[in-house]
Parts: structure tokens; sequence; C-alpha cells
């Protein structure tokens, strides 16, 4: 037999895992658990069982939460908080690295019971699941170590809730609990239904750790224990799982003052062009959807390949998948486990069955008779529109569509209400370079997949959701600025009657797309100063912002300008306010009745200078990953803005929100001061001889009541703020859960305008985008 035929007819032999340490965990345990609340295990309740999804073997019973276990953990965590802080950066992180040593010391019991909980091979979760849960707290440990001096403004949010999905248990475990805990918060977790038993043994390590009683709670039960954490007395909440379900969480939370991050669903594509590896770009699509039998949200589940390679590298993909080994996920020579529960199968089965435009092809591989098992599937030949390339499938299905060019790959690619991740392979830097930026994805990998690593943020836009894990970026969503805030009143205009103070008149329009711009409504509504009647300002309505968001979305050509010109557009902005500096002031003193106008206008101005400053300085990093390569995380722009303007600073505050946004390269559409808008309807004669491009600032005019809900609930718009003095946060958060936009709402505290927060303003109106670009042959 010759050395080929050999290697033809070479086979792997079976390969078993022992799980004899984890069942013996199991037995001392009883098989029964309760909840790890303040520091111990409750005595077991009524519940539900845990199945291995490959055999249908019962592991354990776990105990369904009720409202007074989750009132008890989060009395747990609230007292427990203020002493955990307490201990400083350099106390909290040494329980940190000590939870990372013995996730270490106990990794193959972690991995095997991870395996059997979840269903994935174990050789993902021994050398992909378990090592990088415990390189986040390492890596957070760390954090907690350098947090007094190089964050030294920031301070811990209080309590935090975190509820995590069943496709990475004791990894999302990890992504939540480790910069919760080293930034000084305490937190209740939820672990998915299925899949709690790695969360419960990791709570047994927090005991071995000797971690402070109530610092880490965690509850166990359905659904219905996630709404009991959103609805409960927490500060915060951090929510991994299903789009509708992160939809549900931002209505439910809003207006209550509650933080919010969400990594939701995806559809990512995968992008090959013609002169890619294929070989490699196949290796990397197996990797990309059958990797934890395609229960990862960032998926690789759209695989777009150039036309020209389309058929040869078809065939080659259905002989690499007839080559697929399924079946014991303790096996170590398995490829693809079984789903992690017969619901989540048969969901899978009846989208497969819906297809009806496609071919379809499933691996020729050996099937186990029993458990939760689907064969790698390819569906080929569907247009952009049908459901199946557009809706989450969360299962061993690939979908495939072919383009022509790159710029049909991007738009093809963007041709989704995901923005999760996206894969893009080609040998030409140049070209991976220059699609990498057009995609709408939080992480974009190049000639690589689902690489993750605690230095580098991970998240999404979209409809995919907000916030990120890990890095420097993902630690914002655990801290807030120190320091006490205060209530804001309803700011009201000065009442009035009678003739005007200047007999000419004054009926001021509102800007839009570069022009000035009569309200749709045909209202008016008078300003009055104590002197008199100052002018007349129209009254915008929902027709209105349509019109200002399409003018906004036009002009989507700023985003490219560089920052160099940006700034320069700026500093002229600030200069034509300098010339006019005593006309505005005297116009904010009249409107006001105050004597600060002076103040207001030169702080203005500053604002202005700073942001031009900022445009060309506000640069991304180059995170230190543990590959041969680099992850560069970029700022981009948020995109659409709708912010309603401070209503007590009728100048700067309307500055301040725009000046950084526009630097960014955001285009804004701004409600002015309600009470005081004289002054943004005199700033857009600066905005027309200081060369802004039509449609890159809007302004509006009118009740922020009435235009809150239509700004927020848009689908055009990226992100909304508000800083008004009406009771609108609550609304524009509720809205905005259409389309999962970013809020950053007041909730009626008020903002010291006077104290530059460029910073802020900044992070708020760019997101992260971590592009991978490994290198090496």
């Amino acid at each position: 037999m010759s050395v080929k035929e050999i290697f033809e007819t070479m086979d792997y032999g079976p390969a078993p895992e022992s799980a004899a340490e984890a069942l013996a965990w199991l037995v001392d345990q009883g098989d029964r658990f309760g909840h790890f609340i303040n520091g111990a295990f409750t005595k077991p309740g009524d519940g539900f069982e845990s199945r291995n999804p490959a055999t249908g073997e019962v592991l354990a019973t776990l105990s369904q939460a009720s409202q007074t276990d989750v009132d008890a953990a989060v009395d747990a965590a609230r007292k427990a908080q203020p002493k955990w802080e307490g201990l400083g950066g350099a106390g909290r992180a040494r329980y940190l690295y000590a939870v990372a040593r013995l996730l270490q010391k106990h990794s193959r019991l972690f991995a095997v019971l991870e395996s059997m909980d979840n269903g994935k091979p174990i050789r993902e979760s021994r050398d992909i699941d378990i090592p990088l849960a415990q390189r986040h707290f390492y890596y957070h440990a760390g954090m907690a170590q350098l947090m007094e001096s190089e964050l030294p403004d920031a301070e811990a949010l209080g309590v935090c809730g975190q509820i995590i999905p069943w496709n990475f248990p004791l990894l999302m475990l990890a992504w939540k609990i480790a910069p919760a805990l080293a930034m000084g918060n305490t937190v209740v977790l939820k672990p998915a239904e299925y899949t709690s038993l790695t969360a419960l043994l990791f709570a047994d390590i927090c005991i071995q750790a000797g971690l402070p009683k109530g610092v880490v709670n965690i509850v166990t039960g359905d659904g219905a224990v996630g709404e009991m954490i959103v609805g409960a007395d927490v500060d915060k909440i951090a929510f991994t799982g299903s789009t509708s379900v992160g939809r549900r969480i931002r209505e439910a939370t809003a207006g209550s003052g509650k933080e919010l991050t969400l990594e939701l669903g995806g559809k990512s594509a995968y992008i090959v062009f013609d002169d890619a590896d294929i070989d490699s770009a196949i290796e990397g699509l197996v990797d990309a959807i059958w990797f934890n039998q395609g229960q990862v949200c960032c998926a690789g589940s759209r695989l777009l390949v150039q036309e020209g390679i389309a058929d040869r590298f078809h065939t080659k993909l259905r002989a690499r998948m007839d080559g697929l080994r399924i079946g014991n996920p303790l096996d170590k020579c398995i490829d693809v486990g079984a789903v992690v529960d017969p619901v989540q199968l048969q969901t899978i089965k009846a989208m497969v069955e819906s297809n009806t435009a496609g071919e379809l092809y499933q691996a020729a591989c050996d099937m186990p008779e029993n458990g939760c098992y689907f064969p790698p599937t390819l569906i080929t030949g569907l247009e952009t529109s049908d459901p199946l390339m557009q809706e989450e499938i969360f299962g061993p299905v690939l979908v495939s569509s072919t383009f022509r060019t790159p710029g049909e790959a991007v738009e093809l690619a963007n041709n989704t209400r995901y923005g999760l991740a996206a894969t893009v392979w080609t040998e030409n830097v140049n070209l991976a370079l220059d699609i990498a930026p057009k995609l709408v994805a939080g992480v974009v990998w190049v000639n690589a997949t689902n690489l993750f690593d605690a230095a580098a943020g991970f998240g999404g836009v979209r409809e995919s959701g907000f916030g990120r894990e890990g890095g420097w970026e993902g630690l914002s969503a655990y801290t807030k600025s120190k320091g006490k805030t205060k209530p804001l009143a309803k700011v009201e205009a000065i009442a009035g009657e009678g003739a005007p103070v200047d007999p000419i008149d004054r009926t001021a329009k509102m800007y839009v797309g570069g022009k000035q711009a009569r309200p749709d409504s045909g209202y008016s509504k008078p300003i009055y100063g104590k002197s008199g009647l100052l002018g007349h300002v129209g009254l915008a309505n929902r027709k209105d912002v349509r019109n200002a968001v399409e003018a906004a979305a036009g002009a989507k050509g700023w985003a490219k300008a560089t920052g160099h010109l940006r700034a320069q557009i700026l500093y002229f902005i600030g200069e034509n306010l300098s010339a006019r500096a005593d006309e505005f002031a005297h116009r904010i003193d009249a409107m006001t009745g105050k004597t600060t106008g002076a103040k207001e206008v030169e702080t203005s101005i500053q604002r202005l200078f700073t942001a031009a400053a900022w445009a060309d300085k506000y640069d991304g990093q180059v995170h230190g990953v543990p590959i041969r390569g680099v992850a560069l995380a970029m700022k981009e722009p948020t995109g659409v803005i709708g912010a309603l303007c401070a209503d007590e600073a009728p100048l700067l505050g309307l500055v301040s929100v725009m000046a950084p946004a526009i630097a960014m390269g955001n285009r804004v559409v701004l409600a002015a001061s309600e009470p005081y808008p004289l002054a943004a309807t005199d700033f857009y004669q600066i905005l027309e001889t200081s060369d802004v491009p039509a449609g890159v600032v809007n302004i509006l005019t009118g009740s922020h009541a009435e235009l809150a809900k239509p700004l927020a609930s848009h689908l055009n718009v990226d992100a909304v703020w508000s800083f008004s003095s009406s009771d609108v946060s609550a609304e524009i958060e509720k809205a905005a859960a259409g389309n999962l936009k970013r809020t950053w709402v007041n909730n009626a505290t008020a903002t010291d305008w006077s104290v530059d927060h460029s910073r802020k303003f900044l992070q708020a109106a760019t997101e992260i985008k971590n592009i991978w670009v490994p290198y090496g042959e």
C-alpha cells in the first residue's frame, strides 16, 4: 500500500474524554442545586432538569428562582457592594487573580462539564471556551489594579444584573462578571435555563477563592427569572441573547435610569474574493459556521463568494463538509457536537424545511441515532431578500449567494438589520483594508474568523445591540463619573405680551438640508423677553423630523471627510461666532432675563475650538491580543444623531452637542432649546457662512415633547441624545427599541455646561470597530 493510499484510508479512532470527575462533582452536590446567594448555596427547591443534549441523560435538577430568591440575591449584592468597592483596585485584583488561577487548576473539569451540559465538542470547550474565560479574569484583574491610576474619575455603578445565553455558558459569564467585579460592582447573574451547571461550578470556585459574600450571586431558572432581574433594584442590566428579548428589555428599562448593554443576534457575512486562498477560506468557514454547531451569534452564516470562483468553492466546500465528524461531544476527534436542546433542534429543522428557493446540500457523514444532532447544511442560490438570508437560524446551516464586484459585496453584506461581525477573505491587503471599514459591523476579521480576546472589545451595531464586552471600551459600561448629580427642573420661557421689541418681523425659520425651511405644521409661537416680543419660531412636527433626517442621511459623505477638513470647518464656525459674539450675548440675555450671555458665547466658542482640536486626534488603538497579528480598534462615526438640546443653555447646550458630533463625522438633527430657541435660529446664519455641507447640521424648533418620539422611533436615526428639561427620557428609550438605536438621556438630571464634557460626547459620537488582521504565512 502506498503512502497516498494509507493517507486516504486513514480514519480517526474514538478518543473519548472521561466524564468521571464531572459526574462525581454532580454526585457530591446531590445532583440537585439551589441558588448561590450571599456566598452560599440555598436549599434546592422546585425546578427543572438539566440534560445532556447528546444523550438525553439527566445531569442534575436545578431550582426555579422565585421573586423572593431574586430579591434576596439583589439585597445581598447591594449590601456587599460598598465594602467590595472599598477594597480598592489592588484589593479586588487579588481576588480576580485567585479566581483565574482556580479556573486553570480545574480547567478540565469545567471543559467536560461544559460539553456535557451544552453539547459542544470537548476540543472547543477545552481549547477555546475555558482558556478564554481564564484570560478574562486575568486581564480584568490587571484592569482592577490599574483603575485608580488610569480611571481616576470613574467609580462603580453599583449592582449589576446579568443575563447570559446557552451557547457559551462559562465564557459569557466571564465576559460579564470579570469587568463588573474589577470596577467595584457586585452582580446577580442568571445563566441560561439549558446550561447552568458551569455557572454553579463557578460559584463553587468563588467559595474556594474566598470571594466576599454577596459579591457574586447566581440564580437559575427560565426567562421569567430574567424578567425579575430586569425589574429588580439594580443599577445596570447586561444581556446577551436574542434581538427580540433585547428589544423587550430596552422597553422594560426605559426611563428607569438603569445602564444597559445588549449583545444580540447576528447574520454575519463571510466574504470570499476570487484571489483568496480557497482551501484556507474553506477551513475558516468550517470554524465560522460549524463551530459550536453554528450556535454562535457572530457565526459566518451568510457566505458571499465572488462569481468567478463560486462553483469551485462550493464543490470544495461540499467535499469538506462530507469529511466532518459528528457525534459524542466528549470524543476528542469529533468536529460537530449536539444542538443544545430538542426545542432548538426543532427550530432549526423548521427553518431549513421552509426553504423553497435554494439548493439544499447536507453533509454525507454518519449521524448518531439518538440525541439532538443536525447535519452540516449548505443552501446555495438564494436571493438577498430570502428569509434564510435575513433571519438568524442559530444552527449548523450556511446560506450562500454570489457577487461580482467589491462594491456589490459590501452592499450585500450590509443588507441586513444586524451588524455584529463580518469576515473578509483575500490575499490583497489593499482590498481587505478597503472593504473592512465599509462593513457595518462591530467586528471584522481578515483572513480569519471567530477571534476573541479580553483586550479587544466585542459587540455590534444596529439590531445586534450596543455596548462592548472586553478591552478599555468595555469598562465604560461598568463605571460612571464620580460626583453627585442634581435634579433638573422644567425650564420655562419668559411669559409676555405686547408689541415686538423690533418692529421688523423676526419669524425665524428652521434649518434643514442647508436651507431655511418653514415648519410643515404652519404654526409658530412667540418668544418673549422681559422687554417684550423678541420674535416667532416655527413648531416642527414629525414631517419636519422626517425631512431633517432625510437631509442628514443624504450628507453621508461627511463621514468620509478627513479629520483635518472637519477641524478647519469647526474653527471657521468658531471664528464666525466670535465675530458676532456681542450680538449673540445680547440675544441670550434678552431671552433668559439674565446677564450670562457673554460668558455663554465665549464658552461656546471654546467648545468649537476644542472639538476642532479633537477632530483629527481622537484616535483608535492597536490592541495587544495573543495572536501573530493585530486588532485595530477603529473609531467610526455613529451616523445620524438626533438630539434634544439643553433648555437652560440655549447656545452652549446646542454647540456642546453639535461640535463633537460633527467633529467625528456624524450628521445631526438638533431640536433647539424649547424656551429660548432664537439663539439656535441665529446660529444657523453662522453655519451658512462657514462652509458646513448641506445636511450635516439640521436645526428644528418647537416642543421637545412632540419631537422626542418621532426622532427616537425613526429607523434612519442611529442615536438619540436628550438634555431637555422636559420629561421625555422614558419615551425616547422606549421608542428607540424599534431598531435598538443607542440613547443618551439625562433622566431629569442637570448637566453643568460650564464644564468641558468633550470626551464623553466624543465617546458617545463614535462606534468602536475591531478589525483583526493576522499576518505571516
